[in-house]
């Protein structure tokens, strides 16, 4: 799964390397977790545009909002068939902006030991996502969810999946919602390079979402 991330860029960067509009303001952060807004990119075929949404997808068929909270990660495998996501897979597709992710490795205390997870450009990247709007509420709910695969080479020491992480050159084709071949889609739903990803511990400091701090990411063997 995916359950934290960050997101420490300058938003100007951001913008010149994804390419997007945007009206909202954007703070640095360190730990992001589930059911908090997260910054997310879509297209109409010609221009992109980013906003915020609740990380956690609420399909627009859902009585409840609540079931977000089991919609954080969707997993590639039959993604174009689960009635939580197909609608979504086929037309609203999105990418979820971040620059390091973190995972939990079991010890043999019983414990668990966070790691972060790098591109070793150190550049920003982007997760393959899908967004619903919701309307049975008050307001409208804008949603997204990260979508899953199996584990590379630098991930499958830690967890067993990993999130999809999308090449620069795949952004419009994943983007565009006239696009409807699945097949072509599905594709690009791999595991990203391990030769381009690197990883280090970190404090457990990160486990609590309330630590959204610099200090989390330091190394662990630096602190």
């Amino acid at each position: 799964m995916c359950g934290r991330f960050s997101l420490t860029e300058d938003i100007s960067a951001l913008q010149q390397y994804f390419d997007f509009e945007i009206s909202e303001e954007i703070s640095p952060r360190y730990n992001i977790a589930p059911s908090q807004r997260i910054l997310t990119v879509i297209s109409d075929g010609h221009e992109r545009r980013a906003g915020t949404m609740k990380w956690g997808l609420v399909p627009f068929w859902a009585k409840d909002e609540k079931i977000g909270y089991k919609m954080i990660n969707a997993r590639a495998e039959g993604i174009d068939e689960k009635p939580s996501f197909k609608h979504a897979f086929k037309r609203r597709r999105c990418l979820v902006v971040a620059d390091r992710f973190y995972e939990w490795k079991k010890q043999e205390d019983g414990n668990k030991q966070p790691y972060r997870f790098i591109m070793k450009n150190k550049k920003p990247f982007a997760f393959a996502g899908l967004w619903e709007t919701w309307k049975k509420g008050q307001q409208p709910l804008h949603s997204c969810t990260i979508i899953t695969t199996t584990p590379n080479e630098v991930t499958e020491d830690v967890h067993d999946r990993m999130p999809v992480i999308l090449h620069q050159d795949s952004f419009d084709l994943w983007l565009n919602p006239k696009n409807d071949d699945t097949e072509h889609l599905k594709s690009l739903l791999v595991p990203f390079p391990a030769e381009e990803m690197d990883l280090y511990p970190v404090s457990t400091m990160v486990n609590s979402p309330k630590n959204d701090i610099a200090d989390i990411l330091t190394p662990l063997n630096s602190m």
